[in-house]
């Protein structure tokens, strides 16, 4: 298998190509071609070792200062520069530039006639001083007579005398720094979409586990222990002091009363899910849990406080005030009444692990997968260049559950296994694969790309004009050459702790989704879900090296944000989209209502059957027939029982003669 096709295998040649020197022996005839590749070849290298070792920009020297008389003059000290392309720009001595006379060409050749214009009328303009390379051919030769069919008509230049030139450009130039920010947003986009992704993805992180637990432990216990009884002790205790009051709480106190609502609630479903022999158990290993029937009352009373509290003020975040009210009417649905089946359904085993699941809370992460789905095939189709080969395939074969319409204020729908297991399974590929792309985004910024130059002109000073006298020189801004390269100057600071970072990061193998393990019987271990309305902190080695990218340092030029097109979808579309959530949410009821009527049925079949063994034998067979709905000829179904009844006679009913009729 070929490997060594270039540019030739479809990408583009944006750097020097491929070097060729020339090789010298004896007896070899010389011509121009061999020596001119040799010097082509050696200046070319030269250049190249500058461009991508050194970067362009100020070596030394090359000072800008306001000159001894004033007016519109400069003076440009000694120095050395490199600019884009790679070549050496070396001033030997002091230069006086007229800054003037530069202004008024530069406006003839932008205007293409040069209008006289008075400089004293204008003031307050701003320029840029460049130096530019510049070669100019010298020291011309009459060339030897040759055997050429056209020879070179008169003397021809034998040197290049390699130079510079000023020149003066509006205040805006090419800044050839690499900020590894600006290649970490090339990835993930507008900044603000991506952290609306990552927000919710860190939602879904807090349920995955807890779903997956709760669809497959059905009819299974959730352990409570000492740590649970410490909630519900300091809860409870909490409850009683404040849970009473005039009026809706405060935001502050809302918010409050919310956590301790949760954790109560929690602490009490996982009681629930014990059967009566375990509940007395319980009581006598926690003898706070005799307050059980006190603490749904209490429960209750919160609930309705919060329910009038202002829910927008209280948690001004969307997600955070979904999570709150998902609190509130799960509470009140599952835990206040109890029991009343012999298996706790669903939703009380996700009270259970502090993560209440509502019907509005599972309308919300339908939408939430959706939103991460697009948003990262979206990605990796823009971004184009990735390390993580398989990831597109793995997140477009995702199967994100059909979004459903906004449900009705405090609905309490239960949720099926099936719906619970497909949103578990869809949020933890989702969560995975959102990390893969992070890791794979920010390991790429610490390779930092080859420039493209397009003006290879180097900034010396931003120059301050007044009428036609500079009045003012700042050298501070211009690019100045470092080791590694200006593409590494700008973070530099950054580049050893970014280093150690990527060694734990980017050289992991890959992380696995999968579901938490169960223990085969007995009692399911599940911790509560710590800070699932606090603030959701960022933590980690990924986490540390995004911020580490986007944080600009002190003097560090930030990161540039990428401008994206936005596209809106039309409101028909949208329209649509809803009325097929729609239809597919009254298919799924209508499966439901004929899986019910098919339970029924077999109900029926089933007491029928059992009144049948109750029955007389004669009657039982006469029933069976009944039963078939054809009717077998009467005299083949009695064969056995002796000579068939003759059947009773069908008398018509008698009816009054009509007028003109004859009784």
């Amino acid at each position: 298998m070929r490997t060594d096709c270039g540019c030739g295998c479809g990408g583009d040649a944006t750097r020097t190509s491929a070097f060729v020197r020339p090789r010298f022996f004896a007896g070899q005839l010389l011509t121009e071609d061999d020596l001119g590749l040799l010097v082509d070849y050696m200046t070319a290298k030269g250049r190249l070792h500058n461009r991508s070792l050194y970067g362009p920009g100020v070596v030394c020297g090359l000072g800008v200062t306001c000159a001894p008389c004033g007016g519109g003059t400069v003076a440009v000290h000694p120095g050395h520069a490199l600019d884009c392309a790679g070549n050496d720009i070396v001033v030997p001595c002091t230069e006086q530039v007229d800054v003037r006379a530069m202004v008024r060409e530069q406006r003839i050749s932008a205007l293409g006639v040069d209008c006289g214009e008075d400089c004293d009328d204008e003031g307050g303009r701003r320029y840029g001083l460049y130096v530019r390379y510049h070669e100019t051919p010298v020291e011309p030769v009459a060339p030897y007579a040759t055997e050429e069919p056209c020879p070179s008509p008169g003397c021809v230049p034998s040197r290049i005398q390699e130079g510079f030139r000023f020149v003066v450009k509006c205040d805006d130039f090419e800044d050839h720094r690499h900020n590894p920010g600006t290649r970490l947003l090339a990835s993930i986009g507008d900044l603000a979409r991506a952290d609306r992704a990552r927000t919710r993805d860190r939602r879904l992180e807090y349920y995955r586990d807890a779903l997956s637990t709760a669809s497959a432990g059905t009819g299974r216990t959730f352990r409570f222990d000492a740590a649970d009884a410490g909630r519900y002790a300091a809860s409870l205790a909490w409850l009683r002091r404040n849970a009473d009051g005039e009026g809706p709480p405060p935001p502050p106190a809302a918010r409050e009363m919310t956590e301790h609502v949760r954790a109560l609630a929690a602490g009490v479903a996982r009681y629930d899910t014990y059967d009566a022999a375990g509940q007395e158990r319980l009581k006598a290993q926690y003898p706070d849990l005799a307050t059980v029937q006190e603490a749904r009352g209490v429960l209750g009373t919160a609930c309705g406080r919060l329910r009038e509290a202002d829910a927008e003020a209280a948690w001004p975040d969307p997600l955070h005030r979904a999570l709150a009210g998902a609190v509130v009417t799960e509470t009140a649905a599952r835990v206040v009444p109890g029991r009343d089946d012999a298996d706790a359904p669903l939703e009380v085993r996700m009270v259970a692990q502090g993560t209440p699941l509502s019907h509005a809370l599972r309308v919300a992460f339908r939408a939430d997968l959706g939103l991460i789905r697009q948003w990262l095939l979206a990605r990796l189709d823009q971004a184009g260049e990735t390390g993580d080969c398989r990831l597109r395939a793995e997140v477009a074969a995702v199967d994100v559950p059909p979004p459903l319409p906004a449900p009705p204020p405090d609905s309490v729908e239960k949720a099926t296994i099936a719906e619970a297991q497909q949103i578990a399974e869809a949020a933890g590929a989702l969560t995975l694969a959102l990390r893969r792309f992070l890791t794979d985004a920010a390991c790429a910024t610490l390779n930092p790309p080859c420039g493209d130059c397009t003006d290879t002109d180097v900034l010396l000073a931003r120059l301050e004009l007044d009428g036609c006298d500079v009045v003012r020189v700042c050298s501070g801004t211009r690019e100045q050459v470092l080791p590694g390269g200006g593409a590494y100057g700008e973070w530099l600071p950054k580049l050893y702790r970014l280093r150690e970072l990527a060694e734990r990061v980017c050289a992991d193998p890959l992380p696995r989704s999968g579901q938490p393990a169960l223990p085969p019987q007995g009692d399911i271990a599940r911790p509560y879900a710590e800070g699932l309305l606090g603030d959701w902190p960022r933590t980690g080695d990924l986490e540390e090296m995004i911020s580490l990218l986007l944080t600009p340092a002190p003097g560090e030029t930030p990161p540039k944000a990428l401008h994206e097109q936005v596209y809106t979808t039309p409101s028909e579309v949208t329209d649509s989209i809803q009325e097929l959530a729609a239809l597919r949410t009254r298919v799924a009821e209508l499966t439901a209502a004929v899986s019910g009527l098919g339970a029924r049925l077999g109900s029926a079949q089933a007491q029928v059957g059992r009144l049948s063994e109750r029955l007389p034998e004669d009657l039982g067979s006469r029933l069976a027939q009944l039963e078939g709905g054809a009717g077998e000829p009467a005299g083949e179904s009695s064969a056995q029982e002796g000579p068939a009844k003759p059947p009773a006679k069908r008398t018509r009913p008698s009816r009054s003669p009509k007028s003109g009729e004859t009784p």
